[in-house]
């Protein structure tokens, strides 16, 4: 038997048993450390994929191209019901031999890199470099890969898997190709894992409150050298943040204010007239973002007022904070499915796709899948050996899921 891209169907002991017991997933945890040598035998598959993906650029909103290769290697693995909604995210589904329950594996299609940068990819033995590849063009060639992967593994899974790229995630994207998803699919999703290119051993089962946003400033332009001084948009916007960093932040639970990015000018020797500031405010604590929120309107608004400037405080992006507790059965498979195969769980909060999940209510996890450096350059890197290792890791945590060995006591 062969699935379409000419992988040959092998019956694989090592990973055919599936345990009967709801909450014994020993079985699976034994096998996975030999699934890494089957997995290498799929590289030349999974490298082409990432390849190809990350050669299509694919900026937040404007996704279209790589979301029609997404389909069309969706038609090549033989999924069902394959589609690109309005939002341009591209969903498929790989039949269970039941199909009881439906496991979502989603990773997101869109990258910061836009159409002016260049794309190609580098592929050595040990890595692959290019803009884009860790975040996310090898997370997304996973998925994509994934109804190859199991075959050659030979694991038939009782559940559905709803594979998907997902689209207008990062930035003022907003999570909103994910959102119209699960807002608008008939399919009852039981559970989702969220595939991210890095860091292997990151474990993120919770939202963080978040908002992200962007400081605009506008000043008139300075006509006189005795009249440069102190009154470019740069000189503005620094006191502005001078203030912003004497906000009173609380440690426990923590609250932070990221400054981002700052874009100002485009000579040494004339003040701008514009400035940027894009900046994160994240809280493990319920109103903090909204506290910390206030705060900053009320500098905009005296910078404004003392200066006479124009400047505006954009909201780009919210999270609220949810997900599930530690002790949820699914994060407890997920420690164990990594600590079987020697990886160290990183656990972090996410304000990523999980975020979108865990506002309707459904169990998920967001997994990395390899090593990489330069993230969002033009020169980002990931290593291919360790993705082996994170590939039977969203395998055995699939597997898992499948079983039952992820269920909430009701």
């Amino acid at each position: 038997m062969f699935l379409s891209g000419g992988l040959p169907f092998v019956e694989l002991s090592l990973v055919q048993v599936m345990p009967d017991s709801k909450s014994d997933i020993q079985s699976i945890l034994d096998r996975l450390p030999d699934m890494r040598t089957p997995l290498r035998e799929c590289r030349e598959l999974i490298l082409a994929n990432a390849v190809m993906v990350g050669e299509i650029p694919a900026p937040t909103f404007r996704e279209e191209a790589r979301i029609e290769y997404v389909r069309n290697r969706f038609a090549e693995a033989g999924l069902q019901s394959i589609s690109a909604d309005e939002m341009n995210n591209a969903s498929g589904i790989l039949p269970g031999k039941t199909g009881e329950r439906n496991i979502l594996v989603v990773a997101h299609a869109d990258t910061v890199h836009d159409e002016s940068v260049s794309h190609t990819m580098q592929v050595s033995p040990d890595a692959v470099t290019g803009a884009g590849i860790a975040d996310n063009s090898i997370g997304l060639a996973s998925v994509l890969s994934l109804p190859w992967i199991l075959d050659r593994l030979g694991i038939h899974l009782e559940s559905n898997l709803v594979l998907q790229a997902s689209s207008r995630t990062l930035g003022r994207g907003d999570l909103s190709g994910l959102g119209f998803f699960l807002d608008n699919t008939t399919v009852p999703i039981h559970s989702a894992i969220c595939v991210e290119g890095v860091h292997l051993g990151r474990l993120s089962y919770s939202v963080l409150g978040m908002l992200r946003g962007e400081i605009v400033l506008k000043v008139a332009p300075v006509s006189t050298w005795d009249e440069s001084s102190g009154r470019g948009a740069v000189a503005v916007l620094s006191e502005l943040i001078t203030k912003l960093l004497s906000i009173r932040l609380a440690s426990v639970p923590r609250t932070s204010i990221i400054l981002g990015s700052v874009s100002a000018g485009s000579s040494y020797n004339v003040p701008p007239t514009r400035a940027r500031l894009k900046l994160e405010v994240r809280s493990e604590a319920a109103g903090q973002v909204s506290a910390v929120r206030r705060e900053i309107e009320a500098i905009v608004a005296e910078i404004r007022a003392e200066r006479n400037v124009d400047v505006e405080f954009q909201v780009v992006s919210r999270r609220r904070i949810g997900g599930i507790p530690f002790g949820h059965p699914l994060v407890t498979a997920g420690r164990k499915v990594m600590e079987s195969l020697g990886i160290e769980p990183k656990i972090a909060p996410s304000v990523g796709m999980l975020s979108s999940t865990a506002d309707r209510g459904i169990p998920a996890l967001t997994l990395g899948l390899t090593e990489g450096s330069g993230l969002q350059t033009d020169e980002e890197s990931i290593r291919i050996e360790p993705l082996f290792t994170g590939l039977s890791q969203l395998i055995g945590v699939l597997m898992a899921i499948d079983q039952g060995g992820c269920d909430a006591e009701d």
